[in-house]
């Protein structure tokens, strides 16, 4: 094998091992880029201004407005108290059992609603939080049954806002809900699944004496986290569900743009949940967190775009697609390694399908297979291979469960890349056979 192949996939092990032991992606992203240069061989900084940056900016300048949107959508969420809401509506649906899948499927209805996943970590955090104490579960469950909600299922059904599937409609000129029929089949067995393992999980991690008391983990949490919030003055869940049911309706029905569509959604909430916030000035500060909220989080995903961005300018990434084209695999798997090498150099679903698309769109209409097939199969594959350790959102997220990758990450891997490549198997298995 080419030796600057060697060197790529070594890169993509060292980013991965380095962000698992904490080190900031803002930090490994440009330092490995530079290094990867240097030892190909490659002019550094002359390649860094020329493929590094372009990339980081161009995603800014395409993603930027829904990412604007989506963190403004989730602050007026969390201020007006209408994401807690569905919440606790869940929550007294389930009768207080299932806890971890219930927390999926709370943190899946919210995301597919349009609000972005960070501010849904902060939402609902707290809320797991307490099921997780009164259910007597390992707090080492945490991320993956608030992430499976956020970056699984919600991300890669049809329909969905999210940005993999903007990347896709954009790039193939297929519709937010592409390959329905099979798209949905596999969806229902990845949540099944997921819901199933969470469930699994809980139950067994107690048997062996994790519970939510747990000396064993890193961080203890004090009293005061430990505390129930108080009851507070909040919206109807149904009043709170009308917006995200109207974001969907407009993007899918009548084909808005998805910013359109958010966009709307927010102003809707602020006029139906208006008297939550109290006073003008407070309505202002609820739009300069949103606001606020926006940069780290796109910039974080930015920076890791750069790097995937850098790493597909090299000769080693044309040379490891031209290997992948003549080992004569199925159109279908060609789509859902390339872009999973793609999300996982990027550490991000969405910068996973900027790359991939931004390189390979052409090679993609070129397989001779349904467009429609090529869209969901990135969407899967973004969504599976951008959980990786190095993932911002996943560090933020960890961070706020007091967590480490060691305590955390397994169930993360389980259910957000194990369970959605089972589901590219089942949505292979039927696309082959024409649903």
């Amino acid at each position: 094998m080419d030796i600057d192949i060697l060197i790529l996939i070594g890169a993509l092990v060292v980013f991965a091992v380095l962000a698992f032991k904490q080190i900031s992606v803002l930090v490994l992203a440009p330092a490995i880029t530079l290094v990867v240069f240097a030892l190909m061989r490659m002019p550094v900084l002359e390649n860094m201004m020329s493929a590094f940056m372009p990339s980081a900016a161009n995603y800014i300048g395409n993603y930027f407005l829904l990412f604007f949107v989506g963190a403004i959508f989730g602050a007026v969420y969390q201020f007006t108290g209408a994401a807690e809401a569905i919440a606790l509506a869940i929550i007294r649906i389930s009768k207080g059992k299932f806890a971890a899948p219930v927390i999926m499927c709370i943190t899946g209805l919210l995301t597919y609603g349009g609000i972005s996943g960070f501010v849904v970590f902060f939402v609902v955090y707290p809320i797991a939080l307490n099921m997780f104490k009164k259910g007597d579960i390992s707090r080492m469950l945490l991320p993956a049954a608030i992430s499976s909600g956020c970056w699984a299922w919600s991300m890669t059904t049809p329909g969905s806002p999210s940005i993999p599937n903007k990347v896709a409609m954009t790039s193939l000129g297929t519709s937010s809900v592409a390959a329905f029929v099979p798209s949905m089949i596999a969806m229902i067995i990845e949540f099944a699944l997921m819901f199933a393992w969470l469930e699994y999980r809980g139950r067994a991690l107690r048997k062996k004496g994790h519970g939510f008391e747990d000396s064993t983990l890193k961080i203890q949490l004090t009293g005061d986290e430990l505390k129930e919030n108080e009851s507070k003055d909040l919206p109807s869940a149904i009043v709170a569900l009308i917006p995200i049911a109207v974001i969907v309706v407009l993007f899918n029905v009548f084909k808005l743009p998805v910013e359109t569509a958010v966009f709307i959604g927010v102003i809707l909430a602020v006029v139906l949940m208006f008297k939550k916030v109290k006073t003008g000035r407070g309505w202002i500060n609820v739009f300069n967190k949103g606001a606020q909220d926006c940069c780290p989080a796109i910039l974080n995903t930015s920076i890791v775009v750069g790097f995937g961005g850098a790493m597909q300018s090299t000769e080693a990434f044309q040379s490891l697609i031209s290997i992948l084209q003549g080992l004569s695999i199925p159109p279908m798997l060609f789509v859902f390694i390339t872009v999973s090498i793609c999300a996982a150099a990027c550490g991000s679903a969405s910068g996973g399908m900027g790359v991939a698309f931004g390189a390979l769109t052409n090679v993609f209409k070129g397989l001779g297979i349904n467009l429609e097939y090529v869209h969901r199969v990135g969407t899967i594959a973004a969504g599976a291979f951008g959980t990786m350790p190095h993932q911002g959102a996943l560090i933020t997220l960890l961070g706020i469960c007091k967590l480490t990758h060691k305590e955390a990450y397994f169930d993360v891997f389980v259910t957000q890349l194990v369970i959605p490549t089972l589901a590219f198997v089942v949505f292979f298995a039927l696309a082959t056979v024409g649903l």
